[in-house]
Formats: C-alpha cells, structure tokens, sequence
C-alpha cells in the first residue's frame, strides 16, 4: 500500500471523501431536478465523478489525482459557465455555494493525497514518455 492509500483510510481520509461525495451527489440532485439536456448532462457528470472518487478499481485509485483536478475543473466550469449564461435564482446560488466547496474539499484532498499539482503532473508526464520510450531532455523537465 502506497503512502497516499494510506492517507486516504484514515478518519479525516474517508471524512474528506465522504463530504466530496456528498458535495458532488449534492449539486446533481440539484442539477437533476431542473430539466433539459444540459442540466441533466451536468448532474450526470457529477455523479459520475463521485463514484470515480470512490470506486475501488485499481484503474481508479492508481489515476485519482487526475479524477480530483478533473472535478475540480468540472466545478470551475460549472461556475463560469452559469456566470455567463444564468439563470440567476435561488437554487443556482445554493448550486454554486455547494460547487465552491466542493472545489476546497477537493482541493484539500488533492493536496493530502497528491502533494504538488505541478510534481504530479509532471511525474506522470515523465512516466508515460518513459512507457514510450522517449526521453525527457533536462531543460524540459526542469520547466
């Protein structure tokens, strides 16, 4: 078991990734219940995210920092997406309250699991030249 598994069982681990779930399961209820094909795409996304955090398949576990940046992103785009666009009610500044934390949470959890977003991305990127078999010059892994 690696160090971040490791992390990830502890009570702050499964309280943190219980309330991201929650957060996520949260705003596509929310989502759910407004109607149309954007609306039910974006609940749809949620919930999928939710399971991929928590889903026991070593597929999964082994890519879950980038499942936590893509929802992060997905929440980010939710935001600017609605700041565009609207509607502007009640229920969507609840939406957007509950995606702000969800963002934090994720990002806490990012943080406890992953470290450095920049280290891991470059970790992996490193990773998949080297399963290609190509080499990262230093200048460019230095970056």
């Amino acid at each position: 078991m690696n160090n971040s598994t490791d992390r990830d069982l502890t009570v702050a681990g499964v309280a943190l990734r219980f309330g991201i779930v929650a957060l996520a399961l949260g705003t596509a209820y929310i989502h759910s219940t407004l109607g149309g094909l954007l609306f039910t795409l974006n609940a749809t996304g949620y919930a999928v995210a939710a399971i991929a955090m928590i889903v026991p398949i070593s597929l999964a576990i082994r890519f879950r920092w980038l499942i936590r940046l893509g929802l992060i992103g997905y929440a980010f785009m939710t935001i600017a997406g609605w700041a565009i666009q609207g509607p502007y009610y009640s229920t969507a500044y609840v939406a957007k309250a509950i995606e702000v934390a969800l963002i934090v949470l994720v990002t806490i959890d990012f943080l406890r699991a992953d470290g450095n977003p920049v280290k891991v991305v470059r970790r992996e990127v490193a990773a998949g030249l080297a399963k290609l078999g190509i080499r990262q010059s230093e200048g460019a892994a230095s970056a």
